[in-house]
């Protein structure tokens, strides 16, 4: 009777190699050639087919393919964060719809920024032409206006890029939409400011007609709304420039300013004043436009004197007059300043 074998674990299997011997290099690895990562073996190996390797390749491709097409769609979407230095942004790429900046709530932003860095990108658009990339400001004035001032006070590098979203407007119109909803969701603008940008869009001929800028810039505003900074547009017309605290009109004061300077004449009349003697504060200005209006009801009834509750008490002799009490507040000498103007006093 044949003597019976143990087959040994090398030999249980159909084209098992034997294990190798200390030292030893594997059958399909040249001399002095690297041996195959593990689990791929080289063109011949048996624990990758040729083809598998061949896909292998083809789906890495395929990947990386889809890589780049992904993050080039993110970019032309405008969904891609990019650092831009500083220098490379034209703030005045657009005229602002803001006036200035509150600096309590400016020096917040700056204080912000320098302990957490920029939160939130700012928005432009590629411009072209040029020696080199440059880029317009489409929203974000405020970040930008603050990381230059950091940027010279400290001269620390991190200040001297913006993170901003390369955006890619249909039109300029479309840029200015973009710029106003921006503001409108992070502050709320005067109706001044408001009014401001439809006549300097207008002037850049982005719109042909204020319906039209009204209509495109505020499409989210009320009905309402959108009258009221309608009636800012001849105040903005007269005004712009000699104001020197636009925002801080308020929509009261400023609708009857819009009906006062309907008269011919009157809007040079304000102006100039304004100009000749700048007011010493937004207080100050507003006692102005106050006066102003007072005139102007003086010298349609020259005898009514302004109504005043509570009374005023008068002590008058000869040469001179005493007026006090509680009523004899600022609105009050404005109106009776305006009242002794318009009878010539």
């Amino acid at each position: 009777m044949a003597k019976r074998r143990r087959l040994t674990p090398a030999q249980a299997g159909f084209g098992a190699e034997p294990d190798p011997q200390p030292g030893a290099v594997p059958a399909q690895t040249a001399p002095g050639a690297a041996a195959p990562a593990p689990g791929q073996g080289g063109p011949l190996s048996p624990l990758r087919p040729p083809i598998a390797q061949v896909a292998g390749a083809a789906a890495t491709e395929a990947a990386l393919s889809e890589m780049t097409g992904i993050l080039a769609r993110a970019e032309a979407e405008g969904r891609m964060i990019r650092a831009l230095p500083l220098e490379q942004i034209e703030a005045e790429h657009l005229m602002r719809d803001r006036l200035g900046v509150e600096p309590e709530a400016f020096e917040a932003l700056k204080q912000s920024l320098r302990a957490r860095g920029q939160q939130t990108p700012i928005e432009v658009m590629a411009l072209p032409g040029g020696q080199g990339p440059r880029y317009g400001l489409i929203s974000g004035w405020r970040r930008l206006l603050a990381l230059r001032q950091l940027a010279a006070e400290t001269g620390e590098a991190r200040f001297a890029q913006v993170l901003a979203l390369l955006r890619q407007p249909q039109d300029l119109a479309a840029s200015y939409v973009a710029m106003v909803e921006e503001n409108e969701i992070r502050a709320d603008l005067s109706h001044y400011e408001r009014a401001r940008i439809v006549l300097r869009a207008l002037e850049a001929e982005v719109f042909e007609t204020e319906k039209q800028a009204l209509q495109t810039l505020f499409a989210s505003a009320s009905y309402a709304r959108r009258s009221k900074i309608k009636s800012f547009l001849p105040v903005v017309q007269a005004l712009d420039g000699a104001l020197r605290h636009p925002a801080a009109l308020t929509e009261r004061l400023g609708l009857a300013l819009s009906k006062a300077l309907e008269a011919e004449g009157q809007a040079e009349a304000l102006r100039a004043d304004l100009e000749a003697r700048p007011p010493r504060d937004a207080e100050d200005e507003a006692a102005r436009l106050q006066a102003f209006l007072g005139a102007r009801r003086g010298r349609a009834q020259p005898a009514a004197v302004p109504a005043r509750t509570p009374p005023v008490r008068m002590e008058a002799r000869a040469g001179h007059v005493v007026l006090s009490g509680e009523a004899v507040d600022r609105g009050f000498i404005a109106d009776l300043s305006a009242w002794l103007r318009a009878r010539g006093r």
